[in-house]
């Protein structure tokens, strides 16, 4: 048996928000822990996110002046989540995740603020709120990393603007006002301004919002905590000591080294969205292979768990979280994956069509539902083509994709193929393979009540959560608009993942278990290698972060019952 090169209290494999979540966690019990990250950076597929975190009844609600209560999620999410399945694991998430994020501000530097305005899915249903619900990060100063921020994970760069700079939701309006608008001119001055000024010290902006400040503030609280992170090491294999889970066996270099680890190892390799076998085996012929998480999720905790004898848990009614999202080619040569989630499909003035030319979907739904509804029309076809439909207004307005509005200069976009532009809708149609005649009837139709502010053909903007993503200045339908002004655009879409919800089945204490429910001793599992206690639904906004912050919470307060261990050393692994 090849002897331990080193002994931890705790070994966590994959250092996103649930990973190191576990970590700060195990740490501020006064554990040793070593965090085993696969690529040179924290922060996983959480840096690229919006960083939206769905905990119901949390104290934060309240602080804001927001009614909830469990009962009243139990209700939500029974209307939400029907199947059985997994139902004890909802309850456990639901009783520990307000404290989970009572005990992170408490004892990490994570810090978290109500999102107001931002409604459950389905607010028509029993239960569901209008806002609060879903938390996000406070703003992180980067700099606060000192040498260290150059480990985090970037943001995606078609969520940054002049090639760094991060934006807050709240300060997107100003941006798109500047110029006509004092306030708004003189907000976005500042914010340009210090981004220029950071420019100065860093290579990209260090006023960090969204995902990217979760995983900055988790980063941070390693850090503070001394727990140790080794970049750019693969874990090959668990350690077994009889039936417990006693360390890991990782190829760092040119070598491989076994860790042993005292109390347990926690899996958060954020599943198996870019591993392709997996991925023909638990998903739908039409979901094709693009995905909107970080090239990392290969599955390597799965397959390192069911070589334990651990269980699957396929007990998903979908087995991912879709988002509709378009293909790009950067300027470095780089493919690029644009989710569209609430920049423009919901806006007035768009329309999806099929490839029959078709409406098929209300383009204001949720990207999972708006997904869903591609997977059935798809009928099995992972080259079934789907588009967004707009014209000169909607693009100079909103944007598409990645073409932000007030773009003056789209020809670099038309000439890669990524926007296809005509100077009618025959033309349009003819150059994306549909009937002219069928796409000028859908056009037609949908204009001939959209002039009115209505939809009756599928109901967009019907609801407080389709409005939300609407343009509320937008009368008297904040979704629908007429498509009328030449030229006319056409962008193609792709049934693309946020993330898989099929994982180890894991117990309220985030164990992975058996096929007979026994747990797998000194073995854990949290974010996306645990499987969704969702079962694939998705209820809100945050509803995989949530769930991954609590049960990597749980994991980190299990793993460190009992006697706790002795001060961790200083110096982070390179």
């Amino acid at each position: 048996m090849m002897p331990a090169h080193e002994t931890y209290d705790v070994i966590v494999v994959g250092a996103g928000a649930g990973g190191m979540t576990a970590a700060a966690v195990a740490a501020a019990e006064g554990l040793r822990v070593l965090v085993i990250e696969k690529t040179a950076f924290a922060g996983g597929t959480t840096a690229w996110s919006d960083g939206m975190i769905w905990i119901p009844a949390n104290a934060k609600m309240k602080e804001a002046g927001l009614s909830d209560s469990v009962t009243d999620a139990v209700q939500y999410l029974s209307n939400t989540v029907p199947e059985p399945a997994n139902a004890g694991l909802r309850a456990a998430f639901l009783a520990r995740g307000p404290e989970a994020v009572a005990y992170l501000e408490a004892n990490t530097q994570v810090r978290l603020q109500p999102v107001k305005a931002c409604p459950d899915y389905y607010l028509e249903r029993l239960g569901a709120t209008a806002g609060g619900r879903v938390l996000e990060p406070v703003v992180f100063d980067g700099t606060r990393l000192g040498a260290h921020f150059a480990r985090l994970r970037a943001p995606l760069p078609e969520f940054t603007r002049f090639g760094g700079m991060m934006v807050n939701r709240l300060d997107i309006p100003h941006l798109r006002r500047a110029g006509r608008s004092l306030r708004s001119t003189v907000r976005a001055m500042r914010l340009v301004s210090e981004y220029a000024w950071q420019r100065l010290r860093s290579s990209r902006g260090t006023t960090l919002h969204l995902g990217n400040a979760l995983a900055a503030r988790l980063y941070a609280s390693l850090l503070a905590r001394q727990v140790e992170i080794l970049f750019s090491a693969d874990v090959e294999d668990l350690s077994m000591q009889g039936e417990r889970v006693g360390g890991v066996i990782i190829r760092h270099g040119a070598r491989d080294r076994l860790i042993a680890a005292r109390r347990g190892v926690v899996l958060a390799t954020g599943g198996f969205s870019h591993d392709a076998t997996l991925r023909k085996h638990f998903f739908p012929p039409a979901a094709g292979f693009i995905s909107a998480t970080h090239t990392s999720a290969t599955g390597d905790g799965l397959r390192l768990a069911t070589a334990t004898g651990a269980a699957l848990n396929t007990d998903a009614t979908s087995p991912a979280y879709w988002v509709p999202a378009s293909l790009l080619r950067r300027a470095d040569g780089s493919r690029g994956v644009f989710p569209h989630i609430v920049t423009d499909r919901a806006k007035p003035g768009v329309i999806a069509v099929n490839a029959a030319g078709r409406r098929f979907v209300n383009e204001a739904l949720s990207y999972h539902e708006f997904v869903l509804a591609m997977l059935r029309d798809g009928n099995g076809d992972p080259d079934r083509p789907f588009y967004l439909i707009c014209d000169r207004p909607f693009l100079w307005s909103y944007g598409l994709g990645r073409i932000r509005p007030f773009t003056r200069n789209i020809r670099r976009y038309a000439a890669g193929g990524e926007l296809i532009e005509a100077a009618d809708i025959a033309q349009l149609a003819a150059r994306i393979g549909i009937k002219p005649s069928t796409l000028a009837a859908t056009i037609a139709n949908y204009n001939s009540d959209a002039k009115d502010g209505r939809d009756p053909e599928f109901g967009r903007g019907s609801t407080i959560y389709q409005r939300y993503l609407g343009d509320i200045s937008h009368k008297p339908n904040p979704c629908v608009a007429p498509i009328l002004c030449a030229p006319f655009f056409a962008m193609r879409i792709y049934p693309a993942d946020l993330g898989t919800a099929i994982g180890m089945k894991v117990d309220a204490q985030a164990r992975v278990l058996r096929e007979d429910g026994t747990p797998v001793a000194g073995l854990y599992a949290c974010g996306n290698d645990m499987g969704s206690i969702m079962n694939g639904n998705c209820p809100g906004p945050g509803i995989t972060l949530g769930p991954a912050l609590t049960f990597g919470y749980i994991a980190g307060r299990h793993l460190a019952e009992g006697s706790v261990a002795g001060a961790s050393a200083a110096t982070a692994l390179v």
